[in-house]
């Protein structure tokens, strides 16, 4: 009886030594290339948003297709900080010595999208010291995520996310043409 137990334990072993560790490496690979697309792709859009001064429909529908090509489905978070100078000043943002200070307020995703929708070219125009940032989570469990939530459920459900952010001032005036 004991060598039967003994050689049961050892064919368990056997199998998970040879096909669910392999699977766990394998799937943390795929999260960090699909982590690395997501952080590529976040950046080159906000730093085309930041150098051409315009959120456009088009860029954020490839901003979009980009990130959901890893097979996972995420929550994009777009928030852009509109610069509402003090209207009392009589220069713009290049004198640094004006009087009063400058506001932020804030556009988020829905009302960005909504905008574009709105827009008959599709385009928002930013300018010079507007702020964009943007945050992306995925939403689904990956394979990875399952398996390590398994293994460790001690850690708890969130053990990992790919995701992607990136935040830039806007360096340009976007012009209507």
């Amino acid at each position: 009886m004991g060598d039967t137990v003994i050689t049961i334990v050892a064919i368990f072993l056997a199998a998970v030594l040879m096909f669910v560790f392999p699977l766990m490496s394998i799937s943390e690979r795929t999260d960090d290339i699909s982590q690395l697309k997501v952080q590529t792709a976040t950046v080159e859009f906000v730093d085309n948003v930041r150098t051409t001064g315009k959120v456009t429909q088009k860029n954020y529908d490839d901003f979009i297709q980009k990130i959901s090509s890893t097979g996972n489905s995420y929550d994009v978070q777009v928030e852009i900080k509109v610069l509402d100078e003090n209207p009392g000043k009589k220069t713009a943002t290049a004198n640094q010595t004006k009087i009063g200070e400058n506001i932020y307020y804030s556009e988020y995703t829905s009302q960005i999208l909504e905008k574009m929708e709105q827009s008959p070219s599709g385009v928002i125009n930013l300018k010079d010291g507007d702020m964009i940032y943007v945050t992306v989570e995925n939403t689904n469990t990956t394979i990875s995520q399952m398996l390590k939530n398994f293994f460790y459920s001690i850690s708890g459900n969130d053990t990992y996310k790919v995701a992607g952010q990136h935040t830039g001032v806007v360096m340009a005036n976007g012009s209507e043409k």
